[in-house]
Parts: structure tokens; C-alpha cells; sequence
């Protein structure tokens, strides 16, 4: 790993912006933070910097989605885990934030407002033009060290991520170190057949990294769930409702392709659970009409998906298999888990929703590796390189030029 640690660097009495990805789940009723595993995870991080002036920063939720909120909670959950006071800002880049920023002293925290209230954070730029965006121009002048440790999103190339470490001294933290390493090992003893099983909703982001996959040699059977096993029953005519994402019928069309392309490689389900007059009923692929919502797997789909797990030699889960948080739909995502878990395969679970799934149904421990991280886990996955990771390639270099 050509990237710098924390153990490279003497952070005492400098001021340290810590890219964190503490975006958790939040119940939409309550609004609440329903699974605190990402905020558990940079503890390590932060006390390893215990004598630094740290400023925090993370996203939460997409502008427009009901989990898009401030970050006030996360930061109570975040004090009781340090057992330190840390002290939220509901500020990005403006006078209260860099006020808050030049009066910390060592040891102190704060944690800045979610940084998607800054429209530069919604958008993807080079690391030069990262580095001249103005939230990157204003807080660097008060920063002497980047510590990335956000690899949930490491596949981003916002100012925050790629921004930073184009203009400071940068370092991986704990998590994207151990992630690092860890999957570097995985990825070196794994064998074939190679199962990916997808769910969740983030649909396009997936469709090239499946092709990616596949063409690698990582994906020998696709087992769709969620969403995206919706996108690929409408591309292959079986379902005719509209599935509400954006350009939906390119992302169709795009499936249409794969399915073309690879006609031997894809699972759809055969029987799904919608809700009827508040329960479950599972119903067969073909007796679904136009306005019935899909919210789990059936039966008949779960027992195929877990006989093509049993043979397989590595088995890749990202997404759950529908609404799991919603009572009696749970079924499909404790299902596979279970049948992955009792696998003899290599087993890598991805993504925030199925770790928090993982430590409700009591799983964790039967499982080779557990990342929070969903997207940037599949796409580091392919062989491409992350443009987090490439960011701290380039600072090292930078820095141990100049040294």
C-alpha cells in the first residue's frame, strides 16, 4: 500500500480535518439515527490522534431524501463513544466554522454541519479543481494535516475527498487502512465460483461495476435483489410497473444490454411479498399487476439463490434484499444472510444497512469480512482504483518529495 498512516506523521498540536463517512441510517418516522456502526468505526481514528485539534467532517443522505439531516445527532452519539466532549458546529465554511476551527485547542473536537449543505460537495471535479473550490480555499488555511478515513465513499471524487490532500500533507486513517489491507488479503486467496448478491436502491451506480465485475472474472453468478432486481425484470418484460428513479428507462435499456451480453450470469426473482392491506402477501412474478410494490423476496426465489450460494467458493453481498426495517419484510435479507453465513465460501458483506442487518440477526461472527462501505467496496472490487485511494498515492508522493 503506497499510502501514508497516521503512525507517519507527529499530529500534537496541529489542526487536522478528518474526512469521516458517518452517513447512517435514519428512520424516516423519527428521524433518528437507527444504526450507529459507521460513527463506531472511526473511534480508533480519532484517539489515535488524541493530541491533535481535530475538525470533523462528513456527509449525511442525498439532497431531496428524508436521511439528508445536519449532523447534531451524530455528534451526541459520537461524544458518548469517546466519553469526550465534541462539539458540534452547524456550519460547513462560514464565519462560525472557521471561528469554531480557530479556537480549538489540543485535544479538542468539533464536528462540522453535513457537508452536502455545500454545493460543491454534490458535485465531482479533478483534484486540481478540488482543490480550488471554496469551501477546500477557505478551510485549508486553517488546517496543517488531511487524515482521510472515509471508505464508504472512497469512490467519490468530491472537493472534501480529493480536494484536501492535493494542497496538505494527507494520511489514511485506521478504517481505510484495515479496510485496505484487509481486502488486499481477501482478494489474494479467494477462488471461484464468485457470487455477487445486489440489493438496494443505488441502481446506476452498480449496473457498470457488474460488467466490471463479470469482465474481471469476480461475478460467475449475479443474484439480484431489491431495486435493482426490479430494473432487471421490467428489461426483461416480466414486470411492467415504473420503478420512480431518474432515467429510468435508459437504466433499463442499460440492463437490457448486460443481460444480452451475459445471458447465462443473471438471476432474477421468481416470486417477491408486497403489502396488502398492512401484510405480507408473496405473490408469483406473473401475478403482479402495474401498482403492487415490491418490498421483499418470496420463498421460491430465496431457495434458488441459496442452492447457487452453497457451491460457491466467494460469495460478495452489497444491498439488502428489500424493505428489511419494515416488520414482516425482513424475510429475504435474514435469508440469504443466513445462507451466506453457513457458506463455505469466502464471505465479504458490504454496506452500512446489511451490517447493521448482520448484528441484529446475530451473523457477524460467521462472516470473513464486514465493510460499512457499499459502493466504493464494489468498484475496489473490479481493480479500479478509488479516487480516495489515488488522492493519498499522490500526497504521498508530494510529501516525501518535498521531505
Amino acid at each position: 500500500m503506497n499510502l501514508l498512516t497516521i503512525d507517519d506523521f507527529d499530529f500534537k498540536g496541529k489542526t487536522v480535518f478528518l474526512r469521516v463517512d458517518i452517513n447512517c441510517p435514519i428512520d424516516p418516522e423519527t428521524l433518528e439515527i437507527s444504526g450507529t456502526k459507521r460513527i463506531e468505526e472511526i473511534v480508533e481514528t480519532i484517539n489515535s490522534l488524541n493530541d491533535a485539534k481535530i475538525v470533523i467532517a462528513s456527509h449525511q443522505g442525498r439532497v431531496g431524501n428524508k436521511d439528508y439531516t445536519g449532523m447534531e445527532n451524530h455528534a451526541k452519539v459520537l461524544e458518548k463513544l469517546l466519553g469526550r466532549n465534541v462539539t458540534y458546529v452547524s456550519d460547513v465554511m462560514g464565519s462560525s466554522a472557521q471561528s469554531e476551527i480557530k479556537k480549538l485547542k489540543d485535544g479538542e473536537i468539533i464536528l462540522l454541519d453535513n457537508l452536502r449543505l455545500c454545493a460543491e460537495e454534490n458535485y465531482e471535479f479533478s483534484p486540481s479543481n478540488a482543490a480550488k473550490t471554496i469551501m477546500v480555499q477557505r478551510l485549508s488555511k486553517m488546517l496543517d494535516f488531511c487524515v482521510l478515513d472515509s471508505f464508504p465513499s472512497a469512490h467519490r471524487s468530491h472537493p472534501s475527498i480529493v480536494g484536501f490532500p492535493y494542497i496538505l500533507p494527507s494520511c489514511a486513517g485506521r478504517l481505510v487502512e484495515k479496510e485496505v489491507k484487509k481486502l488486499d488479503e481477501i482478494m489474494s486467496v479467494t477462488k471461484a465460483p464468485f457470487v455477487l448478491v445486489l440489493g438496494g436502491k443505488k441502481v446506476e451506480d452498480r449496473l457498470e461495476a457488474i460488467r466490471l465485475l463479470i469482465a474481471n472474472g469476480r461475478a460467475d453468478h449475479v443474484l439480484l435483489t431489491g431495486l435493482i432486481a426490479n430494473v432487471f425484470l421490467r428489461a426483461q418484460g416480466r414486470i411492467k410497473s415504473t420503478l420512480g428513479i431518474k432515467r429510468e428507462d435508459e437504466i433499463v435499456a442499460k440492463a437490457h444490454t448486460l443481460i444480452g451480453e451475459f445471458p447465462d450470469v443473471f438471476s432474477t426473482p421468481v416470486d417477491v411479498a408486497i403489502e396488502q392491506n398492512g401484510k405480507r402477501v408473496e405473490l408469483d412474478i406473473r401475478e403482479l399487476t402495474k401498482d403492487d410494490e415490491i418490498y421483499d423476496l418470496g420463498p421460491k426465489t430465496i431457495q434458488h439463490y441459496e442452492k447457487i450460494i452453497s457451491g460457491a467458493g466467494t460469495v460478495f453481498i452489497s444491498g439488502p434484499a428489500g424493505y428489511f426495517e419494515k416488520e414482516g419484510f425482513d424475510f429475504g435479507t435474514k435469508s440469504l444472510l443466513e445462507a451466506i453465513s453457513n457458506s463455505m465460501a469466502t464471505t465479504i458483506v458490504s454496506g452500512g444497512h446489511l451490517s447493521s442487518a448482520l448484528k441484529k440477526f446475530g451473523l457477524a461472527e460467521k462472516i470473513t469480512h464486514i465493510s460499512t462501505a457499499g459502493g466504493a467496496l464494489v468498484r475496489y472490487l473490479t481493480g479500479t482504483k478509488l479516487p480516495m485511494i489515488q488522492a493519498l498515492e499522490e500526497s504521498a508522493k508530494n510529501y516525501k518529495a518535498k521531505g
